[in-house]
């Protein structure tokens, strides 16, 4: 565990390798895509992109963009890149390069092509075993760790050695760490609440005020609650924070990249404009589709998902499309 590679260059990604070089122990190599990108971060220490204002150790920190000589010099892989091109990445590794290696996901959303978790996608096409998988969620925002602002994550893992190592390398002065045994329910919670931030961000730009916006939230989690019930029915508390505080956080929060987008689209921009003005990933924008394609397996009762989809992809108007979501929330 004192050897690791971050797969990912966005702000989380680069959060995470912030907390993990917090151990003193830990080397870090980290793949971005870029070789210019690499060079930048070893001569400079910082990512030119995302979270500028953190420095990095560059002693115990390589950056570069080859996939697969990255992934043979490490035992342990986390992966961070957006869910729309995990697969374009992990296709390009064949199963008996991660055979044995310890994978963690802090993706937050689904792999498109199978409408699978990232968990089950790597179970399932990479021959990766469950108990060599991890997930990493929040409550936690990427800027808030950029200013070690205590903050919160989840890692949860069915092999509870795994986890305990992990939950002892990701701890430090300003993060506090929780483990958990529930894979599905963290991650399919935390790619779910990317959408109903979206949700937020149109009804908060429509004009609906704080008295709405807790009525969403609350019939929000109970949609959460339903879905991985249905998903993966375990015995959990979806009020715990890896469920209803990093949905509160991504709901609510200056940072939110999904409630960004929400409000754009609630002032009237189309999806491609707003998606063009955004610098990240927002990726409630896929998770909507792919959680929308998944539930007809399921059938639950989601309005909430139904009316962020009717927006961004049926094109239909946010304004009375949430006139019609106010009758079915209470």
């Amino acid at each position: 565990m004192k050897k690791i590679l971050v797969m990912g260059s966005g702000s989380w990604g680069t959060a995470l390798v912030k907390i993990l070089l917090e151990d003193s122990d830990v080397q870090v190599d980290w793949w971005v895509r870029s070789a210019e990108m690499a060079e930048h971060i070893n001569a400079k220490g910082r990512n030119p992109k995302y979270l500028r204002s953190v420095k990095f150790d560059t002693n115990r920190l390589t950056a570069g963009n080859d996939a697969q000589k990255l992934v043979a010099q490490n035992d342990t892989v986390l992966l961070v890149t957006p869910s729309a091109f995990v697969s374009d990445i992990l296709d390009t590794l064949d199963n008996n390069q991660l055979a044995g290696k310890k994978i963690i996901s802090a993706i937050k959303g689904v792999e498109p092509k199978s409408l699978k978790i990232v968990g089950e996608y790597l179970f399932e096409n990479k021959g990766v075993s469950e108990q060599d998988f991890g997930v990493i969620t929040g409550p936690c925002h990427a800027e808030e760790v950029a200013q070690e602002k205590l903050s919160y994550l989840t890692f949860a893992s069915t092999n509870d050695t795994f986890s305990k190592k992990m939950c002892a390398v990701l701890d430090c002065n300003y993060i506090n760490v929780t483990p958990s045994a529930d894979i599905y329910g963290t991650e399919i919670s935390a790619v779910l609440k990317n959408v109903y931030a979206i949700a937020a961000g149109i009804c908060h730009s429509l004009g609906y005020g704080d008295n709405f916006q807790a009525v969403l939230v609350s019939n929000a989690i109970r949609e959460i609650k339903r879905f991985i019930a249905a998903v993966h029915p375990i015995d959990r508390d979806a009020d715990d924070s890896a469920y209803l505080g990093d949905l509160l956080v991504t709901a609510y929060s200056q940072y939110s990249r999904n409630r960004t987008l929400g409000a754009m689209l609630g002032k009237g921009y189309s999806v491609k404009s707003a998606l063009m003005e955004m610098e990240m990933v927002a990726e409630g924008y896929y998770a909507t589709e792919s959680i929308h394609k998944l539930n007809a397996q399921y059938n639950v009762n989601m309005p909430i998902l139904d009316f962020v989809y009717s927006v961004i992809y049926e094109k239909k108007s946010a304004r009375v499309e949430a006139g019609f979501l106010t009758k079915k929330l209470n």
